[in-house]
């Protein structure tokens, strides 16, 4: 935290010695004097010192020095109470970038679009910041556009720029120029995506209290928000928050009455604007620089059929039409995968000006990390003696992750499928409504972002090695990196991996999230509050589990299904995926688990899947009937703990020598009933070896499928434990319901005599040809072949 307040010191420092007009009130070379001081420990101009010392008393007030009323802020910090100069504060970002991203069909484009999100996001906005004497476009394109706005600014601003937002402070009166800017820089370098952003100025004491009235003395305070009849009112309720069992009310105040209160008013303007209303007292059009493009019923279009064609790609396969939105993401895409210089010439050819820039794929980041955490070895482990490291390739397409490899034999089903992997984080509005500091803003935003590209990296290192794909252009073959990052910002990630890694994968990501966010205390859930009774939401042997120990998680939505399965059809439905998750997690919450969830499907043709993915379950898979059990075919989402579960399971099944016949079987038959399910795999069951069936038991029956009311087992059903749950709410309910509620006590009476019972059978038998597929002898001979050749 020290590093982070040092920063927030000087950022605001800054601000306050610019002053509230264009011009700083104090020459530059001042400012910088200060600021260089600031950074060194050493002393700071005498003219700025006592601006300084209102900075380090601001940052130094704690919870136990929060005033009990308004008028003890004048007492207390009568400096801070008489400053005049505000401090802008920025915040913007790209919108729909799904929208931008997916718009077109092919890879490469995508791959391209996030490629030019992610520069944008990552170094051109950083770079409006840079203080550096080098020369750099971006300082000629600022100058050029808003003439001292670069003057203004010191990287110390900056308080989080990721996840495709940025969030800053600003001398007063260059918040609407960084907002204009904000908004410019990407619609000039995409022409079609979509950004918004705001900016507004505080007093000093509202980094700290909040948001006051002109006349701070009106200002509702915590004497106030005590009194029991304003707590009653719903709008105090719903701005402020409702107390749980227990808690202080003036937590709810402390937490909103903070740095958080200002940020949430940039984020309202921010929804404003974004929706094209205009926000009031800001001297802005609606939205500044709106991206439009003319269109003709008669003319070319480009490959997205969206805006019209500029140039014809020739030397590209197929020679695609192009709008020059369109060619950028492609010639990005092409340099994000370090394609050859001949086969980006077509874009030189075409005689558009704009440049790419800097462009570093996440395969080289990912090389990076490889180096850092000397794992070289371990990745590169799988390649022959005379292929070196650096001659492994990024994949070229989806086609090469899904392709025969090392772990896949050309004659698996597997081949020719691959995985999307789509992750957010747990908890994070909850816990940001409770950060009441620009520097907990600024730690929280680095400390997740950190953790969730590590966790991808390390999850990536350890399930996946270099494979071999066949070459296009001759009948050689080419190592490649398996894994395609389409993005990472702030706690998102989508990425496509190959198929039979891919709940490994996932799982990893889910797990390292957590763990290396509990290596800080801030996100621990202290040993008072961790719960024991938070296992018992897990199906899969819950003694096993451990208890939640880390306030925020991931959720991850998983979809295998074949490589040329349209991409925004596949993004949509790990979307859903995702989704489901996340209603999964919270959920979960009334067990006290705070840990991640995953949800997956299996999908072997493009149209088994007409509507949404809980319509297709609830309607397909689900089944019941008067006074019979309810029967779920399927148990996703599941816990981090289960899908551990699930994928030993899977292993133990194919250990066993299961026919896979008699697996299909099995699953038909779960439709047909509980009882002819049961009678059916047991009767499969006992047809097996001794050590096949002791597998089976410890791995399938034990650990999953355990009988509530006797020591037996409903192999292959499990009885929903969150039916359970809601089975004894209502059971309480109808014991209050009076005597007139006839009807409802009917319903309830009716439900209660149902039992709920899921199986995890359908989704094995899903998974079962993507579950530890190893090395076999025809890639062995294969590899032999290609050291003897080389």
């Amino acid at each position: 935290m020290p590093h982070f307040q040092s920063r927030i010191t000087t950022a605001i420092s800054w601000c306050l010695a610019w002053g509230n007009k264009r011009e700083p009130n104090f020459d530059l070379p001042v400012l910088q004097q200060m600021r260089h001081a600031l950074q060194t420990g050493g002393d700071v101009p005498e003219v700025t010192r006592s601006l300084v010392e209102q900075v380090k008393e601001l940052q130094g007030i704690t919870d136990e020095d929060f005033p009990q009323k308004i008028a003890q802020l004048q007492d207390k910090y009568p400096n801070l109470w008489n400053q005049t100069t505000r401090i802008g504060l920025v915040y913007g970002g790209a919108t729909k970038i799904k929208q931008y991203v997916f718009e077109a069909a092919k890879i490469q484009d995508i791959r391209g679009a996030s490629a030019i999100l992610d520069r944008i996001n990552l170094h051109d906005l950083q770079d409006f910041f840079d203080t550096s004497q080098k020369p750099h476009p971006i300082s000629k394109w600022l100058n050029r556009h808003f003439p001292g706005l670069k003057a203004a600014l010191i990287p110390e601003l900056v308080i989080y720029s990721t996840g495709g937002n940025i969030l800053a402070f600003c001398p007063a009166a260059y918040v609407h120029d960084l907002a204009n800017a904000i908004e410019r820089r990407y619609t000039e370098e995409t022409l079609n995506a979509n950004s918004c952003a705001v900016g507004d100025t505080f007093r000093l004491l509202e980094i700290r209290f909040g948001l006051l009235q002109n006349s701070i003395e009106e200002t509702k305070w915590l004497d106030w928000y005590q009194d029991k009849k304003t707590q009653a009112d719903p709008l105090v309720e719903a701005y402020y928050g409702c107390p749980e069992p227990g808690q202080d009310c003036s937590e709810l105040f402390k937490n909103r009455k903070s740095f958080n209160e200002l940020v949430g008013k940039l984020a309202s303007a921010f929804n404003k604007r974004r929706s094209g209303n205009d926000v009031e007292n800001v001297e802005r059009p609606s939205r500044r620089y709106p991206p439009m493009f003319e269109t003709h019923p008669y003319l070319q279009r480009d490959d997205t059929e969206r805006r019209n064609a500029v140039i014809k790609a020739q030397g590209l396969p197929k020679e695609p039409w192009f709008s020059e939105a369109l060619a950028r993401k492609r010639i990005v895409g092409q340099q994000t995968k370090l394609e050859n210089q001949q086969s980006q010439r077509w874009y030189r050819r075409s005689g558009f000006d704009w440049r790419p820039g800097l462009v570093l794929s996440w395969v080289t980041r990912f090389k990076l990390f490889l180096k850092d955490t000397k794992q070289q070895k371990t990745y590169y482990q799988s390649l022959p003696k005379n292929v070196p490291w650096y001659k492994v390739r990024e994949s070229r397409n989806l086609e090469d992750i899904a392709e025969s490899s090392l772990n896949t034999p050309s004659h698996d089903v597997t081949n020719g499928f691959v995985a999307y992997i789509y992750a957010d984080g747990n908890n994070m509005g909850g816990y940001i409504q409770k950060i009441r500091t620009p520097e907990e803003y600024q730690k929280f935003s680095q400390d997740v972002s950190d953790a969730t590209t590590l966790s991808v990296y390390a999850a990536i290192a350890k399930h996946l090695k270099p494979r071999i794909v066949k070459n296009s252009t001759d009948s050689d073959f080419l190592w490649v990196h398996p894994f395609e990052i389409i993005t990472i910002g702030g706690d998102d990630v989508l990425l496509v991996v190959p198929a039979d890694k891919a709940l490994e994968i996932a799982h990893t990501i889910g797990e390292e999230f957590e763990k290396r966010l509990t290596q800080f205390q801030d996100y621990q859930i202290p040993e008072s509050q961790q719960d024991i009774k938070s296992v018992e939401c897990h199906r899969y042997s819950p003694e096993k589990a451990q208890v939640s120990q880390c306030k925020l998680s991931m959720s991850i939505g998983v979809l295998i299904t074949a490589y040329n399965t349209p991409i925004y059809y596949a993004q949509k439905l790990t979307e859903q995926l995702l989704k489901s998750a996340k209603a999964r997690a919270k959920d979960l919450k009334k067990f006290n688990y705070y840990g991640g969830t995953v949800d997956f499907l299996v999908m072997k043709s493009v149209t088994m899947i007409s509507s949404k993915i809980n319509s297709f379950r609830q309607e397909g898979l689900t089944k019941s009937g008067k006074n019979k059990p309810t029967l779920k075919l399927y148990a996703a989402p599941y816990t981090l703990h289960e899908l551990e579960g699930l994928l030993q399971t899977g292993k133990a099944l194919k250990k066993s020598g299961f026919p896979r016949s008699q697996l299909y079987q099995i699953r038909s038959l779960l439709e047909q009933g509980k009882n002819t399910a049961i009678l059916n795999y047991r009767y499969f069951r006992v047809r097996l070896g001794s050590e096949q069936q002791k597998l089976l038991q410890e791995q399938f029956e034990d650990a999953w499928c355990q009988a509530v009311t006797n020591p037996g087992n409903l192999a292959p059903w499990i009885f929903d434990k969150n039916a359970i749950f809601i089975k004894v709410v209502l059971f309480i309910s109808l014991i209050l319901l009076s005597q007139r509620e006839i009807q409802l006590k009917y319903i309830i009476l009716n439900y209660l005599k149902k039992s709920t019972y899921e199986t995890i059978w359908r989704e094995l038998v899903d998974l079962y040809p993507f579950i530890e597929v190893t090395e076999t002898a025809d890639t062995t001979q294969l590899l032999k072949a290609m050291e003897t050749n080389q």
